[in-house]
């Protein structure tokens, strides 16, 4: 092979090496969003204060509340979109300002159903202007049926919500946030995470209690 012939092929590798990771960006960007991509790469900037809060409130994630993973790295929550008791669409910005303890639950999973009652004392205890426990229906048949298991139960100071299409759960599973159910996320006012935990916990309990206050700066 001529000197020549060999800085050709040099050349068409790099080419087909270039071509191939963009490729692969475009493919992603295709699944997860460029947007979403380029935020999360690196950390999103305004979430890193929410990273410094999961530090601090990490040594009260223990107990019946130790299943709680602080957030280790910034990220985002997707804004996520699900309906009012009304109907009405709403999305996660409709609480900033706000901590929030974004639960999804689902009739058919018996553990959510098992924590919901604690999840609506907790409410009851810390709700306000500062916090709210938005728990959101992922059931995609009969709608009725998610509100009369609730008013059977006694759940009343939740405010309803719900997602019959369950996107919200498949939007956290492209980020990593969802695995199961139910699946909680514990956000800050600005939108990101603060800690997630996969599975049930005693959210009326006193450990869990003493995080969300931590969380709360109280």
């Amino acid at each position: 092979m001529t000197e020549t012939q060999s800085s050709f092929a040099k050349k068409r590798l790099a080419m087909i090496l270039a071509g191939g990771i963009a490729g692969v960006v475009v493919g992603l960007a295709g699944v997860y969003g460029v947007s979403t991509l380029t935020r999360n790469a690196g950390g999103d900037a305004t979430c890193r204060p929410a990273v410094e809060l999961a530090r601090k409130i990490a040594p009260f994630a223990h107990g019946e509340v130790a299943a709680v993973n602080v957030a280790k790295s910034p990220l985002r929550v997707p804004d996520l979109s699900f309906q009012d008791a009304a109907g009405k669409q709403l999305t996660l910005e409709h609480w900033r300002g706000r901590t929030v303890l974004l639960n999804l639950w689902a009739t058919w999973c018996v553990p959510c159903r098992k924590e919901m009652p604690a999840l609506d004392a907790l409410e009851q205890r810390l709700g306000g202007p500062e916090f709210e426990v938005v728990a959101v229906n992922i059931d995609t048949r009969d709608p009725d049926k998610p509100k009369a298991w609730l008013k059977e139960v006694g759940v009343q100071k939740l405010a309803y919500y719900a997602d019959p299409a369950a996107k919200s759960f498949q939007d956290l599973k492209s980020i990593g946030r969802a695995f199961g159910m139910p699946t909680t996320l514990l956000i800050d006012p600005k939108g990101c995470e603060i800690g997630t935990i996969a599975g049930p916990a005693e959210w009326a309990g006193d450990d869990a209690i003493k995080l969300i206050k931590a969380a709360l700066g109280q």
